[in-house]
């Protein structure tokens, strides 16, 4: 399976419109991937907050619908990183979307946990309240956005429900680019998964620089790619096999004891988060 991760600045003179078409022209660099993956909010840029509703979108919207381009150029699997998604409500989330190589939605996912820190997301955005694994040529996928990060139990719920692998798209700021490195190893890790991690570079609004060094990092902890701090294109080569292998060889998850684990009354892809069993805690 060959990975290509696409940083992408978003510097607040350059229009969306223009962002598409110039990001556009380093997707085509990813040519021969299996998967491309970019940052999360690249083309409305996630710390443009004023700018939020004016640049929200549906999913047949101006980036999905580029991207559903590339991904039937490239005939890849194309994560687009994340959208500022409007609802048929009004409501607008953090929305990350994986399509197939014939264009079609994959997966998506509305980002779960806002962020609040020195952000407005939490302000402007509606947190999602589900989570879901899609099949793909490579195993079950999943994805999480950004500050997910910090949260392993969303991690652990997405391993229940059979994913193998996860798609991370991020807008990390460098002053904290010793945590990104961290967690993405972490996640990686604890949970046995396949984990690509696609963050944003440059500097945005506000003056926040973005801290890049996109990973791919598998089940061992091993770090497979590791990007620089500037825009493009960094590619590796994973054995999709390797969950499997691992997960065989030293059996961590199947080891679990506590908390006592509780099936799911419905389909994994239809529960809502909020009714989820309780689990205790210890």
């Amino acid at each position: 399976m060959k990975i290509a991760l696409v940083q992408v600045a978003s510097p607040p003179d350059e229009s969306p419109a223009d962002r598409r078409a110039r990001v556009g022209r380093l997707v085509a660099e990813a040519r021969g991937a299996d998967l491309v993956a970019l940052p999360e909010l690249w083309a409305p840029a996630f710390f443009a907050f004023d700018a939020y509703a004016e640049r929200a979108e549906t999913l047949d919207g101006p980036t999905v619908t580029a991207a559903r381009a590339w991904a039937r150029s490239l005939r890849a699997h194309v994560h687009l990183g994340s959208v500022i998604e409007r609802d048929e409500r009004g409501r607008l989330f953090n929305t990350a979307v994986l399509l197939a190589p014939d264009g079609s939605l994959a997966h998506t996912y509305r980002k779960v946990h806002v962020f609040g820190y020195g952000s407005r997301e939490a302000e402007l955005l509606t947190p999602g309240d589900r989570l879901s694994v899609a099949a793909a040529p490579w195993g079950r996928v999943a994805a999480t956005t950004c500050y997910d990060l910090r949260f392993p139990e969303l991690w652990r719920d997405l391993v229940d429900r059979g994913a193998h692998s996860v798609i991370t798209p991020a807008a990390w700021p460098a002053a904290r680019l010793e945590h990104w490195r961290l967690f993405t190893t972490a996640r990686a890790v604890e949970e046995q998964i396949l984990l690509v991690a696609c963050n944003a570079v440059g500097t945005q609004d506000g003056g926040v620089e973005l801290g890049g060094h996109s990973r791919v990092v598998d089940p061992w902890g091993t770090v497979l790619a590791e990007a620089g701090a500037d825009e493009g294109v960094t590619r590796c080569e994973v054995d999709p096999g390797i969950v499997e292998r691992v997960r065989a060889e030293f059996p961590v998850l199947a080891d679990r004891r506590w908390p006592p684990r509780t099936p799911h009354p419905l389909p994994a892809a239809l529960v809502p988060l909020a009714a989820h069993p309780a689990r205790p805690t210890c």
